[in-house]
């Protein structure tokens, strides 16, 4: 009997620690929707490891590997405010279709030029601006899907399950297709990421049409500068942006990674290093159910964020590849902490007819840093050394962090509750609004 006892305390507490999958299990369009992302996504992380392995193998420079970056970032930051104003005016499916296609076709450019006899730099760099343009119009309607398929209570289920499926692909697609490059040839790896599109394409073709939110605005700058307004007037939100924008510009080393794996003596690890970070995301989003019974969402990300910084310090002198992937993984934990309850904060708190142009906004601010951070810390390397640019990067990401939480109280103390709260009454007056609106003679 106490055996018995002992059994089932262990089962209760396996399923009080486990992911949450209800939502998988309630909503078809949302299981298409992961399904085809998991997908797509495992073969965006190949591309995203091959990519500038490859400007690497071409170049052997730090400098060119850490461009790619700044070249991907202007196209996804006027493509993500143009998606974010689209994503709330047409139908958000049909608006993932098209760019899952666009995307395909640039991973057939990559394996055409991988094909030469002498493959072109400047085809990389120009697939890399396509790539961060098609992927800033996706991301925004992508992300304002998910609140009209799944009920506000499961969005920390949402979260957790984003995060699985980004810590798998980051896990297995970089390791896979770096292998694959140097083995094989970068080529079949492109196939395989065209391939993955494809199947995603077919997930994506099969949700049902989600059409625009009632009195959807126009996109326009007028509708862009509201949805940047909403931002800024809450402390909550730009307090998820800052606190990321900060870590990842400083604390971003993956551009040094090609670099390292050579200085560690075994080149063939790079995929490695790019996929420890999703180690340690994967373990917290497998046992992340606490986490969705925590109100406090933004001390979390702040003290997560400072975690992050922490670990890479820690990477940065770590003299062997076992130490410095130990503290990627743990720098991977922290953030799929911080990533985990910003997309909770996103969205539990903000309004149906403005989530796309927000989603264009959160995508900026969480792509801007690991890409200019890339750039920065290319720069750093190749005027310093290495490590310095770890190093300092992580003693930065620490110091912004701090400072950030100061200057912003609100967002240390803002509570989930409130938030849904505040989310309903908006939307009750909205639309109010447009009936209003409507009977006016």
């Amino acid at each position: 009997m106490t055996g018995q006892k002992t059994e089932n305390g262990l089962l209760r507490l396996f399923k009080s620690l486990a992911i949450d999958i209800t939502p998988l299990k309630t909503s078809r369009d949302y299981r298409l929707l992961f399904i085809g992302q998991s997908f797509s996504y495992f073969g965006s992380m190949m591309r995203y490891a091959i990519l500038p392995w490859q400007m690497y193998q071409l170049t052997k420079s730090n400098f060119a590997v850490g461009m790619l970056g700044l070249v991907e970032f202007v196209p996804m930051f006027f493509a993500a405010f143009l998606g974010g104003a689209l994503a709330d005016y047409i139908d958000r499916k049909r608006l993932i279709k098209l760019t899952e296609t666009g995307l395909a076709l640039t991973a057939g450019v990559l394996i055409f030029n991988s094909l030469l006899p002498q493959p072109k730099v400047w085809v990389l760099f120009v697939v890399a601006g396509a790539f961060a343009a098609l992927n800033g119009l996706q991301r925004p309607a992508r992300e304002a899907l998910t609140p009209r398929i799944v009920p506000p209570e499961q969005m920390p289920a949402v979260a957790a399950l984003g995060s699985f499926r980004f810590s798998v692909g980051a896990i297995i697609g970089p390791a896979v297709g770096g292998v694959i490059a140097a083995k094989f040839g970068p080529a079949l790896a492109y196939s395989i990421d065209c391939a993955t599109y494809l199947i995603s394409l077919v997930t994506v073709l099969m949700i049902r049409a989600t059409p625009p939110p009632q009195g959807a605005d126009r996109p326009s700058f007028q509708s862009i500068k509201e949805g940047i307004r909403y931002a800024k007037n809450r402390q909550e939100l730009l307090g998820t942006y800052l606190i990321d924008l900060n870590a990842m510009f400083f604390g971003m080393p993956f551009a040094l990674f090609p670099a390292i794996a050579e200085s560690y003596g075994v080149t063939e690890s790079v995929g490695l290093l790019y996929a420890a970070p999703a180690v340690g995301s994967l373990v917290i989003s497998l046992f992340s159910g606490p986490l969705g019974r925590t109100n406090k969402h933004g001390l979390a990300i702040t003290i997560s964020a400072a975690i992050w910084g922490v670990a890479i310090i820690f990477f940065g002198f770590a003299n062997s590849l076992w130490v410095g992937l130990f503290f990627l993984a743990v720098a991977g934990a922290a953030d799929a902490v911080s990533g985990l309850y910003r997309m909770t904060v996103w969205n539990q708190s903000i309004p149906d007819h403005l989530r796309g142009r927000l989603a264009g906004i959160e995508m900026i601010s969480y792509m801007t840093g690991p890409q200019l951070g890339n750039a920065e810390a290319g720069l750093a390397a190749s005027l310093v050394s290495l490590r310095f640019s770890v190093v300092s990067g992580g003693i930065f990401c620490v110091l912004g962090t701090l400072a950030l939480g100061i200057m912003l109280p609100k967002f240390i103390s803002y509570d989930a509750r409130e938030g849904m709260k505040r989310k309903e009454e908006e939307e009750k007056v909205r639309a109010a609004m447009i009936t209003d609106k409507a009977n006016l003679p």
